[in-house]
């Protein structure tokens, strides 16, 4: 990431979900279980970027719009946004910021979701922007719905939109997933119960009236530490 420290402190790896989790079923066959091998020193002190300005489109930050039709997609729109820091809680400025999402109605744009749920051909699921000056990224989009996944007997994914960060090279690559507050099913969910209990509620937005746009769409706060006593848990670990 840019202006990071010369000398980072080491990682709370117990904030973190571990690769394994029993209830979390698909790990037991994803997650690795042999030791990770150390990164060759050249490919760590790569600097090129994996991206640029060009990549950023004027709608990419908007899913209400980036990839509509007809006519606007259906749903309620939400804003959802942020600061990403480093563990002194300074801005990491021109971070590359990924999201996908489910619809309103709980379906992803892909063929692998074979949900009994309609797709919106008016939306996407998907977009991306770059830190400001502050740290600060923004996304309109839509509240995604709930999905069954087949985890366990009834297993529903609470609502969620998926976060995926980029530094300065392939490298820096971090993954994460934002809940909604109050939302019933994060206590019947494996993937978010996995990840410590101390550690949870940083998965999860603030609801932020200020944040609104009077009229249009609700507001949700959700920053994102990558390091420190406060880092967000990322969907892997060491």
């Amino acid at each position: 990431m840019t202006d990071r420290l010369p000398e980072l402190g080491p990682r709370d790896w117990s904030s973190h979900p571990p690769y394994v989790q029993p209830d979390y079923k698909s790990t037991l066959l994803r997650g690795p279980r042999l030791p990770l091998q150390p990164v060759p020193e050249r490919l760590c002190q790569l600097r090129a970027p994996v991206y640029g300005p060009e990549v950023i489109g004027a709608l990419d930050h908007d899913l209400t719009r980036n990839a509509a039709r007809n006519g606007p997609p259906l749903g309620e729109r939400i804003i959802v946004t942020g600061r990403v820091l480093d563990e002194r809680g300074r801005p990491v400025r021109q971070a590359l910021v990924e999201v996908w999402q489910a619809n309103a109605a709980g379906r992803y744009v892909h063929k692998a979701d074979q949900h009994d749920a309609p797709l919106d051909p008016n939306f996407l699921g998907a977009g991306r922007c770059v830190t400001d000056a502050d740290g600060r990224y923004r996304f309109l989009t839509l509240t995604p719905g709930a999905y069954p996944w087949g985890n366990h007997r009834n297993a529903w994914r609470p609502r969620h939109i998926h976060f995926s960060l980029f530094g300065e090279h392939f490298g820096s690559r971090l993954v994460t997933q934002m809940y909604f507050p109050g939302d019933p099913l994060l206590a019947l969910d494996p993937i978010f119960q996995g990840t410590p209990a101390g550690a949870r509620e940083r998965l999860v937005s603030r609801f932020k009236p200020d944040l609104a746009e009077p009229g249009v769409a609700l507001g949700y706060e959700f920053d994102i530490v990558l390091r420190g006593a406060r880092e967000t848990p990322m969907e892997a670990r060491r």
